[in-house]
């Protein structure tokens, strides 16, 4: 009887293994060049959270929540900052917070222009989307093994891991929040003498801010997940809390880091959210953004995509 055992089997993992050992150990330049810029960023933001005084800290948020969300979040989350502090994981709480910033940092950096790569581009896109698949598809331990054998264990390490799974997200929701402009607006941009950048940086991104920030909700919420997951490479945080209560058989460690976890994530899940939501009326959040780039055109007064819309009315 044929069997499936009497099949030649591919020596798949094997040429895996080889090839993960012969760019270790040749293209060791490029992941130290990629490592350093994680490395200064992370550690800046740890000394920086570390340095604010737990009541400042407490207040800015809330007065940062505030401000992006409503005045319920705002509670929320003065209340869980100081749940987290009671709980006595303040420090591993603030090490978690610099390794989710600096992961939405690199993640903006890198998701948001290949995000509008792929939007641009059907072809650029159909190259790109099964890679994220296989990204998203994939078990959050096997970042790990690679990470390992090409960067080392510790800190950093994890954070790479964390800012390649936690990508994926905001790149799709980009691509997906430019896509979704309506063809109409974009025409009715050209008409009104629109070049290709005045098209995206004006009306196409504006527009788009709701579906981005959603994206970087997922973001921040798979960095969250990693920074769990990494703890078993070296990484410090809320994340080896918890381990260290599984290693141990302590329950009530392990409980601990896992409610700090969940407070913190919470949190953050809320603030962002509330970002994504467009405000009563229709209109979306995007005065931020518009301020910045008026600054950076030299202070234009005029709102592109506004007038696109109405353009759009009027035809």
């Amino acid at each position: 009887m044929f069997k499936a055992d009497d099949l030649a089997i591919f020596p798949i993992d094997s040429w895996i293994q080889q090839g993960v050992s012969w760019v270790a150990l040749n293209l060791r330049p490029l992941f130290l060049a990629i490592k350093w810029p994680v490395e200064g960023l992370l550690s800046l933001n740890d000394t920086v959270l570390h340095a604010i005084p737990f009541p400042v800290f407490v207040v800015g948020f809330t007065l940062l929540a505030w401000r992006l969300a409503t005045p319920g979040i705002a509670a929320f989350s003065a209340i869980s900052l100081v749940v987290v502090a009671m709980l006595g994981v303040w420090n591993e709480a603030m090490t978690t917070l610099s390794l989710i910033s600096t992961a939405i940092v690199f993640c903006a950096v890198i998701g948001i222009p290949m995000g509008i790569w792929c939007a641009s581009s059907d072809r650029v896109w159909n190259v790109v989307r099964p890679i994220l698949d296989i990204m998203q598809t994939t078990p959050s331990f096997v970042y790990l093994v690679p990470v390992v054998m090409l960067f080392g264990v510790g800190t950093v390490p994890g954070e790479v891991a964390v800012v390649t799974a936690a990508a994926p997200p905001l790149i799709r929701f980009t691509n997906l929040g430019i896509r979704m402009v309506e063809h109409e607006i974009v025409e009715a941009g050209l008409a009104f003498g629109a070049d290709k950048r005045q098209l995206l940086f004006e009306i196409q991104l504006p527009l788009a801010i709701p579906t981005i920030l959603g994206g970087l909700n997922q973001t921040v919420l798979t960095a969250m997940v990693l920074s769990v997951v990494v703890a078993m490479i070296g990484a410090e945080g809320l994340g080896l809390v918890v381990l260290q209560g599984l290693g141990r058989l302590d329950v009530g460690r392990a409980a601990v880091g896992g409610i700090a976890i969940v407070l913190l994530a919470m949190v953050l899940d809320r603030v962002t959210q509330k970002l994504a939501e467009p405000k009563r009326g229709g209109a979306t959040r995007t005065s931020l953004f518009a301020t910045v780039m008026r600054l950076v055109k030299g202070g234009r007064p005029e709102e592109p995509a506004a007038t696109a819309i109405a353009a759009k009315q009027a035809l």
